[in-house]
């Protein structure tokens, strides 16, 4: 039985859906800047914005990665308020990324079976972590909002680290950090690559869930457990059959 379990966050334990591709989300942005001092229109805001994000990556220093760079992106939303000229603060900034996910959302629900898991983890002596590729900004507050941040004995996320899975340092880091064993160290998740492939040439093993929004499979499935079903009742009676 493992004692440390690595959860993947949007996909594996949220069901979570965005559109930053809609006209709407870009023409509202555009007037929240606008309002702000910093006047844009939709199309050059969408364009500035992947502008900015680019050139954030290429930034990053090297040594935080090896293979998948994760930029912060509260950077970008105050590059776009300091490039027309408007002086802009980290918080302006972080809240300004917030609005824009909150108009980027569709909805953000928990998966069945979230909490009988995490019972059962816990009921068996087990630590759950969270190790997402994700922002800091979006994330924390909508695992505050579903109630679950608490649950985790650490939440590890990818714009704080510089790094993405399937990145094994990304793997490294919270198993150095917290001194975990990876032979007693489990990744769950939902993507066959980046929590899958990743946890895999990082030493773990892996459950994999086939949700609603997993990526399509392609090459070897290289975990332990698998569950295409993508119910977290079935994971539950795969990793403690005696629940």
């Amino acid at each position: 039985m493992y004692q440390n379990y690595l959860f993947d966050l949007y996909g594996t334990l949220v069901d979570i859906n965005t559109n930053e591709y809609k006209y709407s989300l870009w023409k509202n942005m555009a007037m929240i800047y606008s309002m702000g001092g910093a006047s844009y229109k939709p199309a050059e805001l969408r364009k500035k914005y992947d502008q900015f994000l680019r050139e954030l990556i290429d930034q990053l220093p090297k040594d935080s990665y090896t293979t998948h760079p994760e930029p912060q992106l509260e950077y970008v939303f105050q590059r776009l308020f300091t490039d027309k000229g408007v002086p802009c603060s980290m918080e302006v900034a972080k809240a300004t990324g917030r609005t824009f996910r909150a108009l980027s959302l569709k909805y953000i629900k928990l998966y069945d079976g979230v909490k009988e898991l995490f019972d059962a983890i816990r009921s068996h002596g087990g630590k759950p972590y969270l190790l997402s590729n994700a922002q800091r900004i979006f994330t924390e507050p909508e695992i505050r909002l579903l109630g679950i941040y608490d649950w985790f004995e650490d939440v590890m996320i990818s714009s704080d680290e510089g790094c993405a899975k399937p990145d094994v340092m990304f793997y490294q880091r919270m198993l150095d950090k917290h001194h975990l064993d990876p032979k007693e160290t489990i990744m769950i998740g939902n993507d066959y690559n980046t929590d899958i492939r990743g946890s895999y040439e990082a030493g773990l093993d892996s459950l994999y869930l086939h949700t609603n929004i997993s990526p399509e499979i392609k090459g070897e499935l290289l975990a332990k457990y698998v569950i295409m079903s993508g119910s977290l009742i079935e994971a539950r009676k795969a990793l403690f059959p005696d629940t």
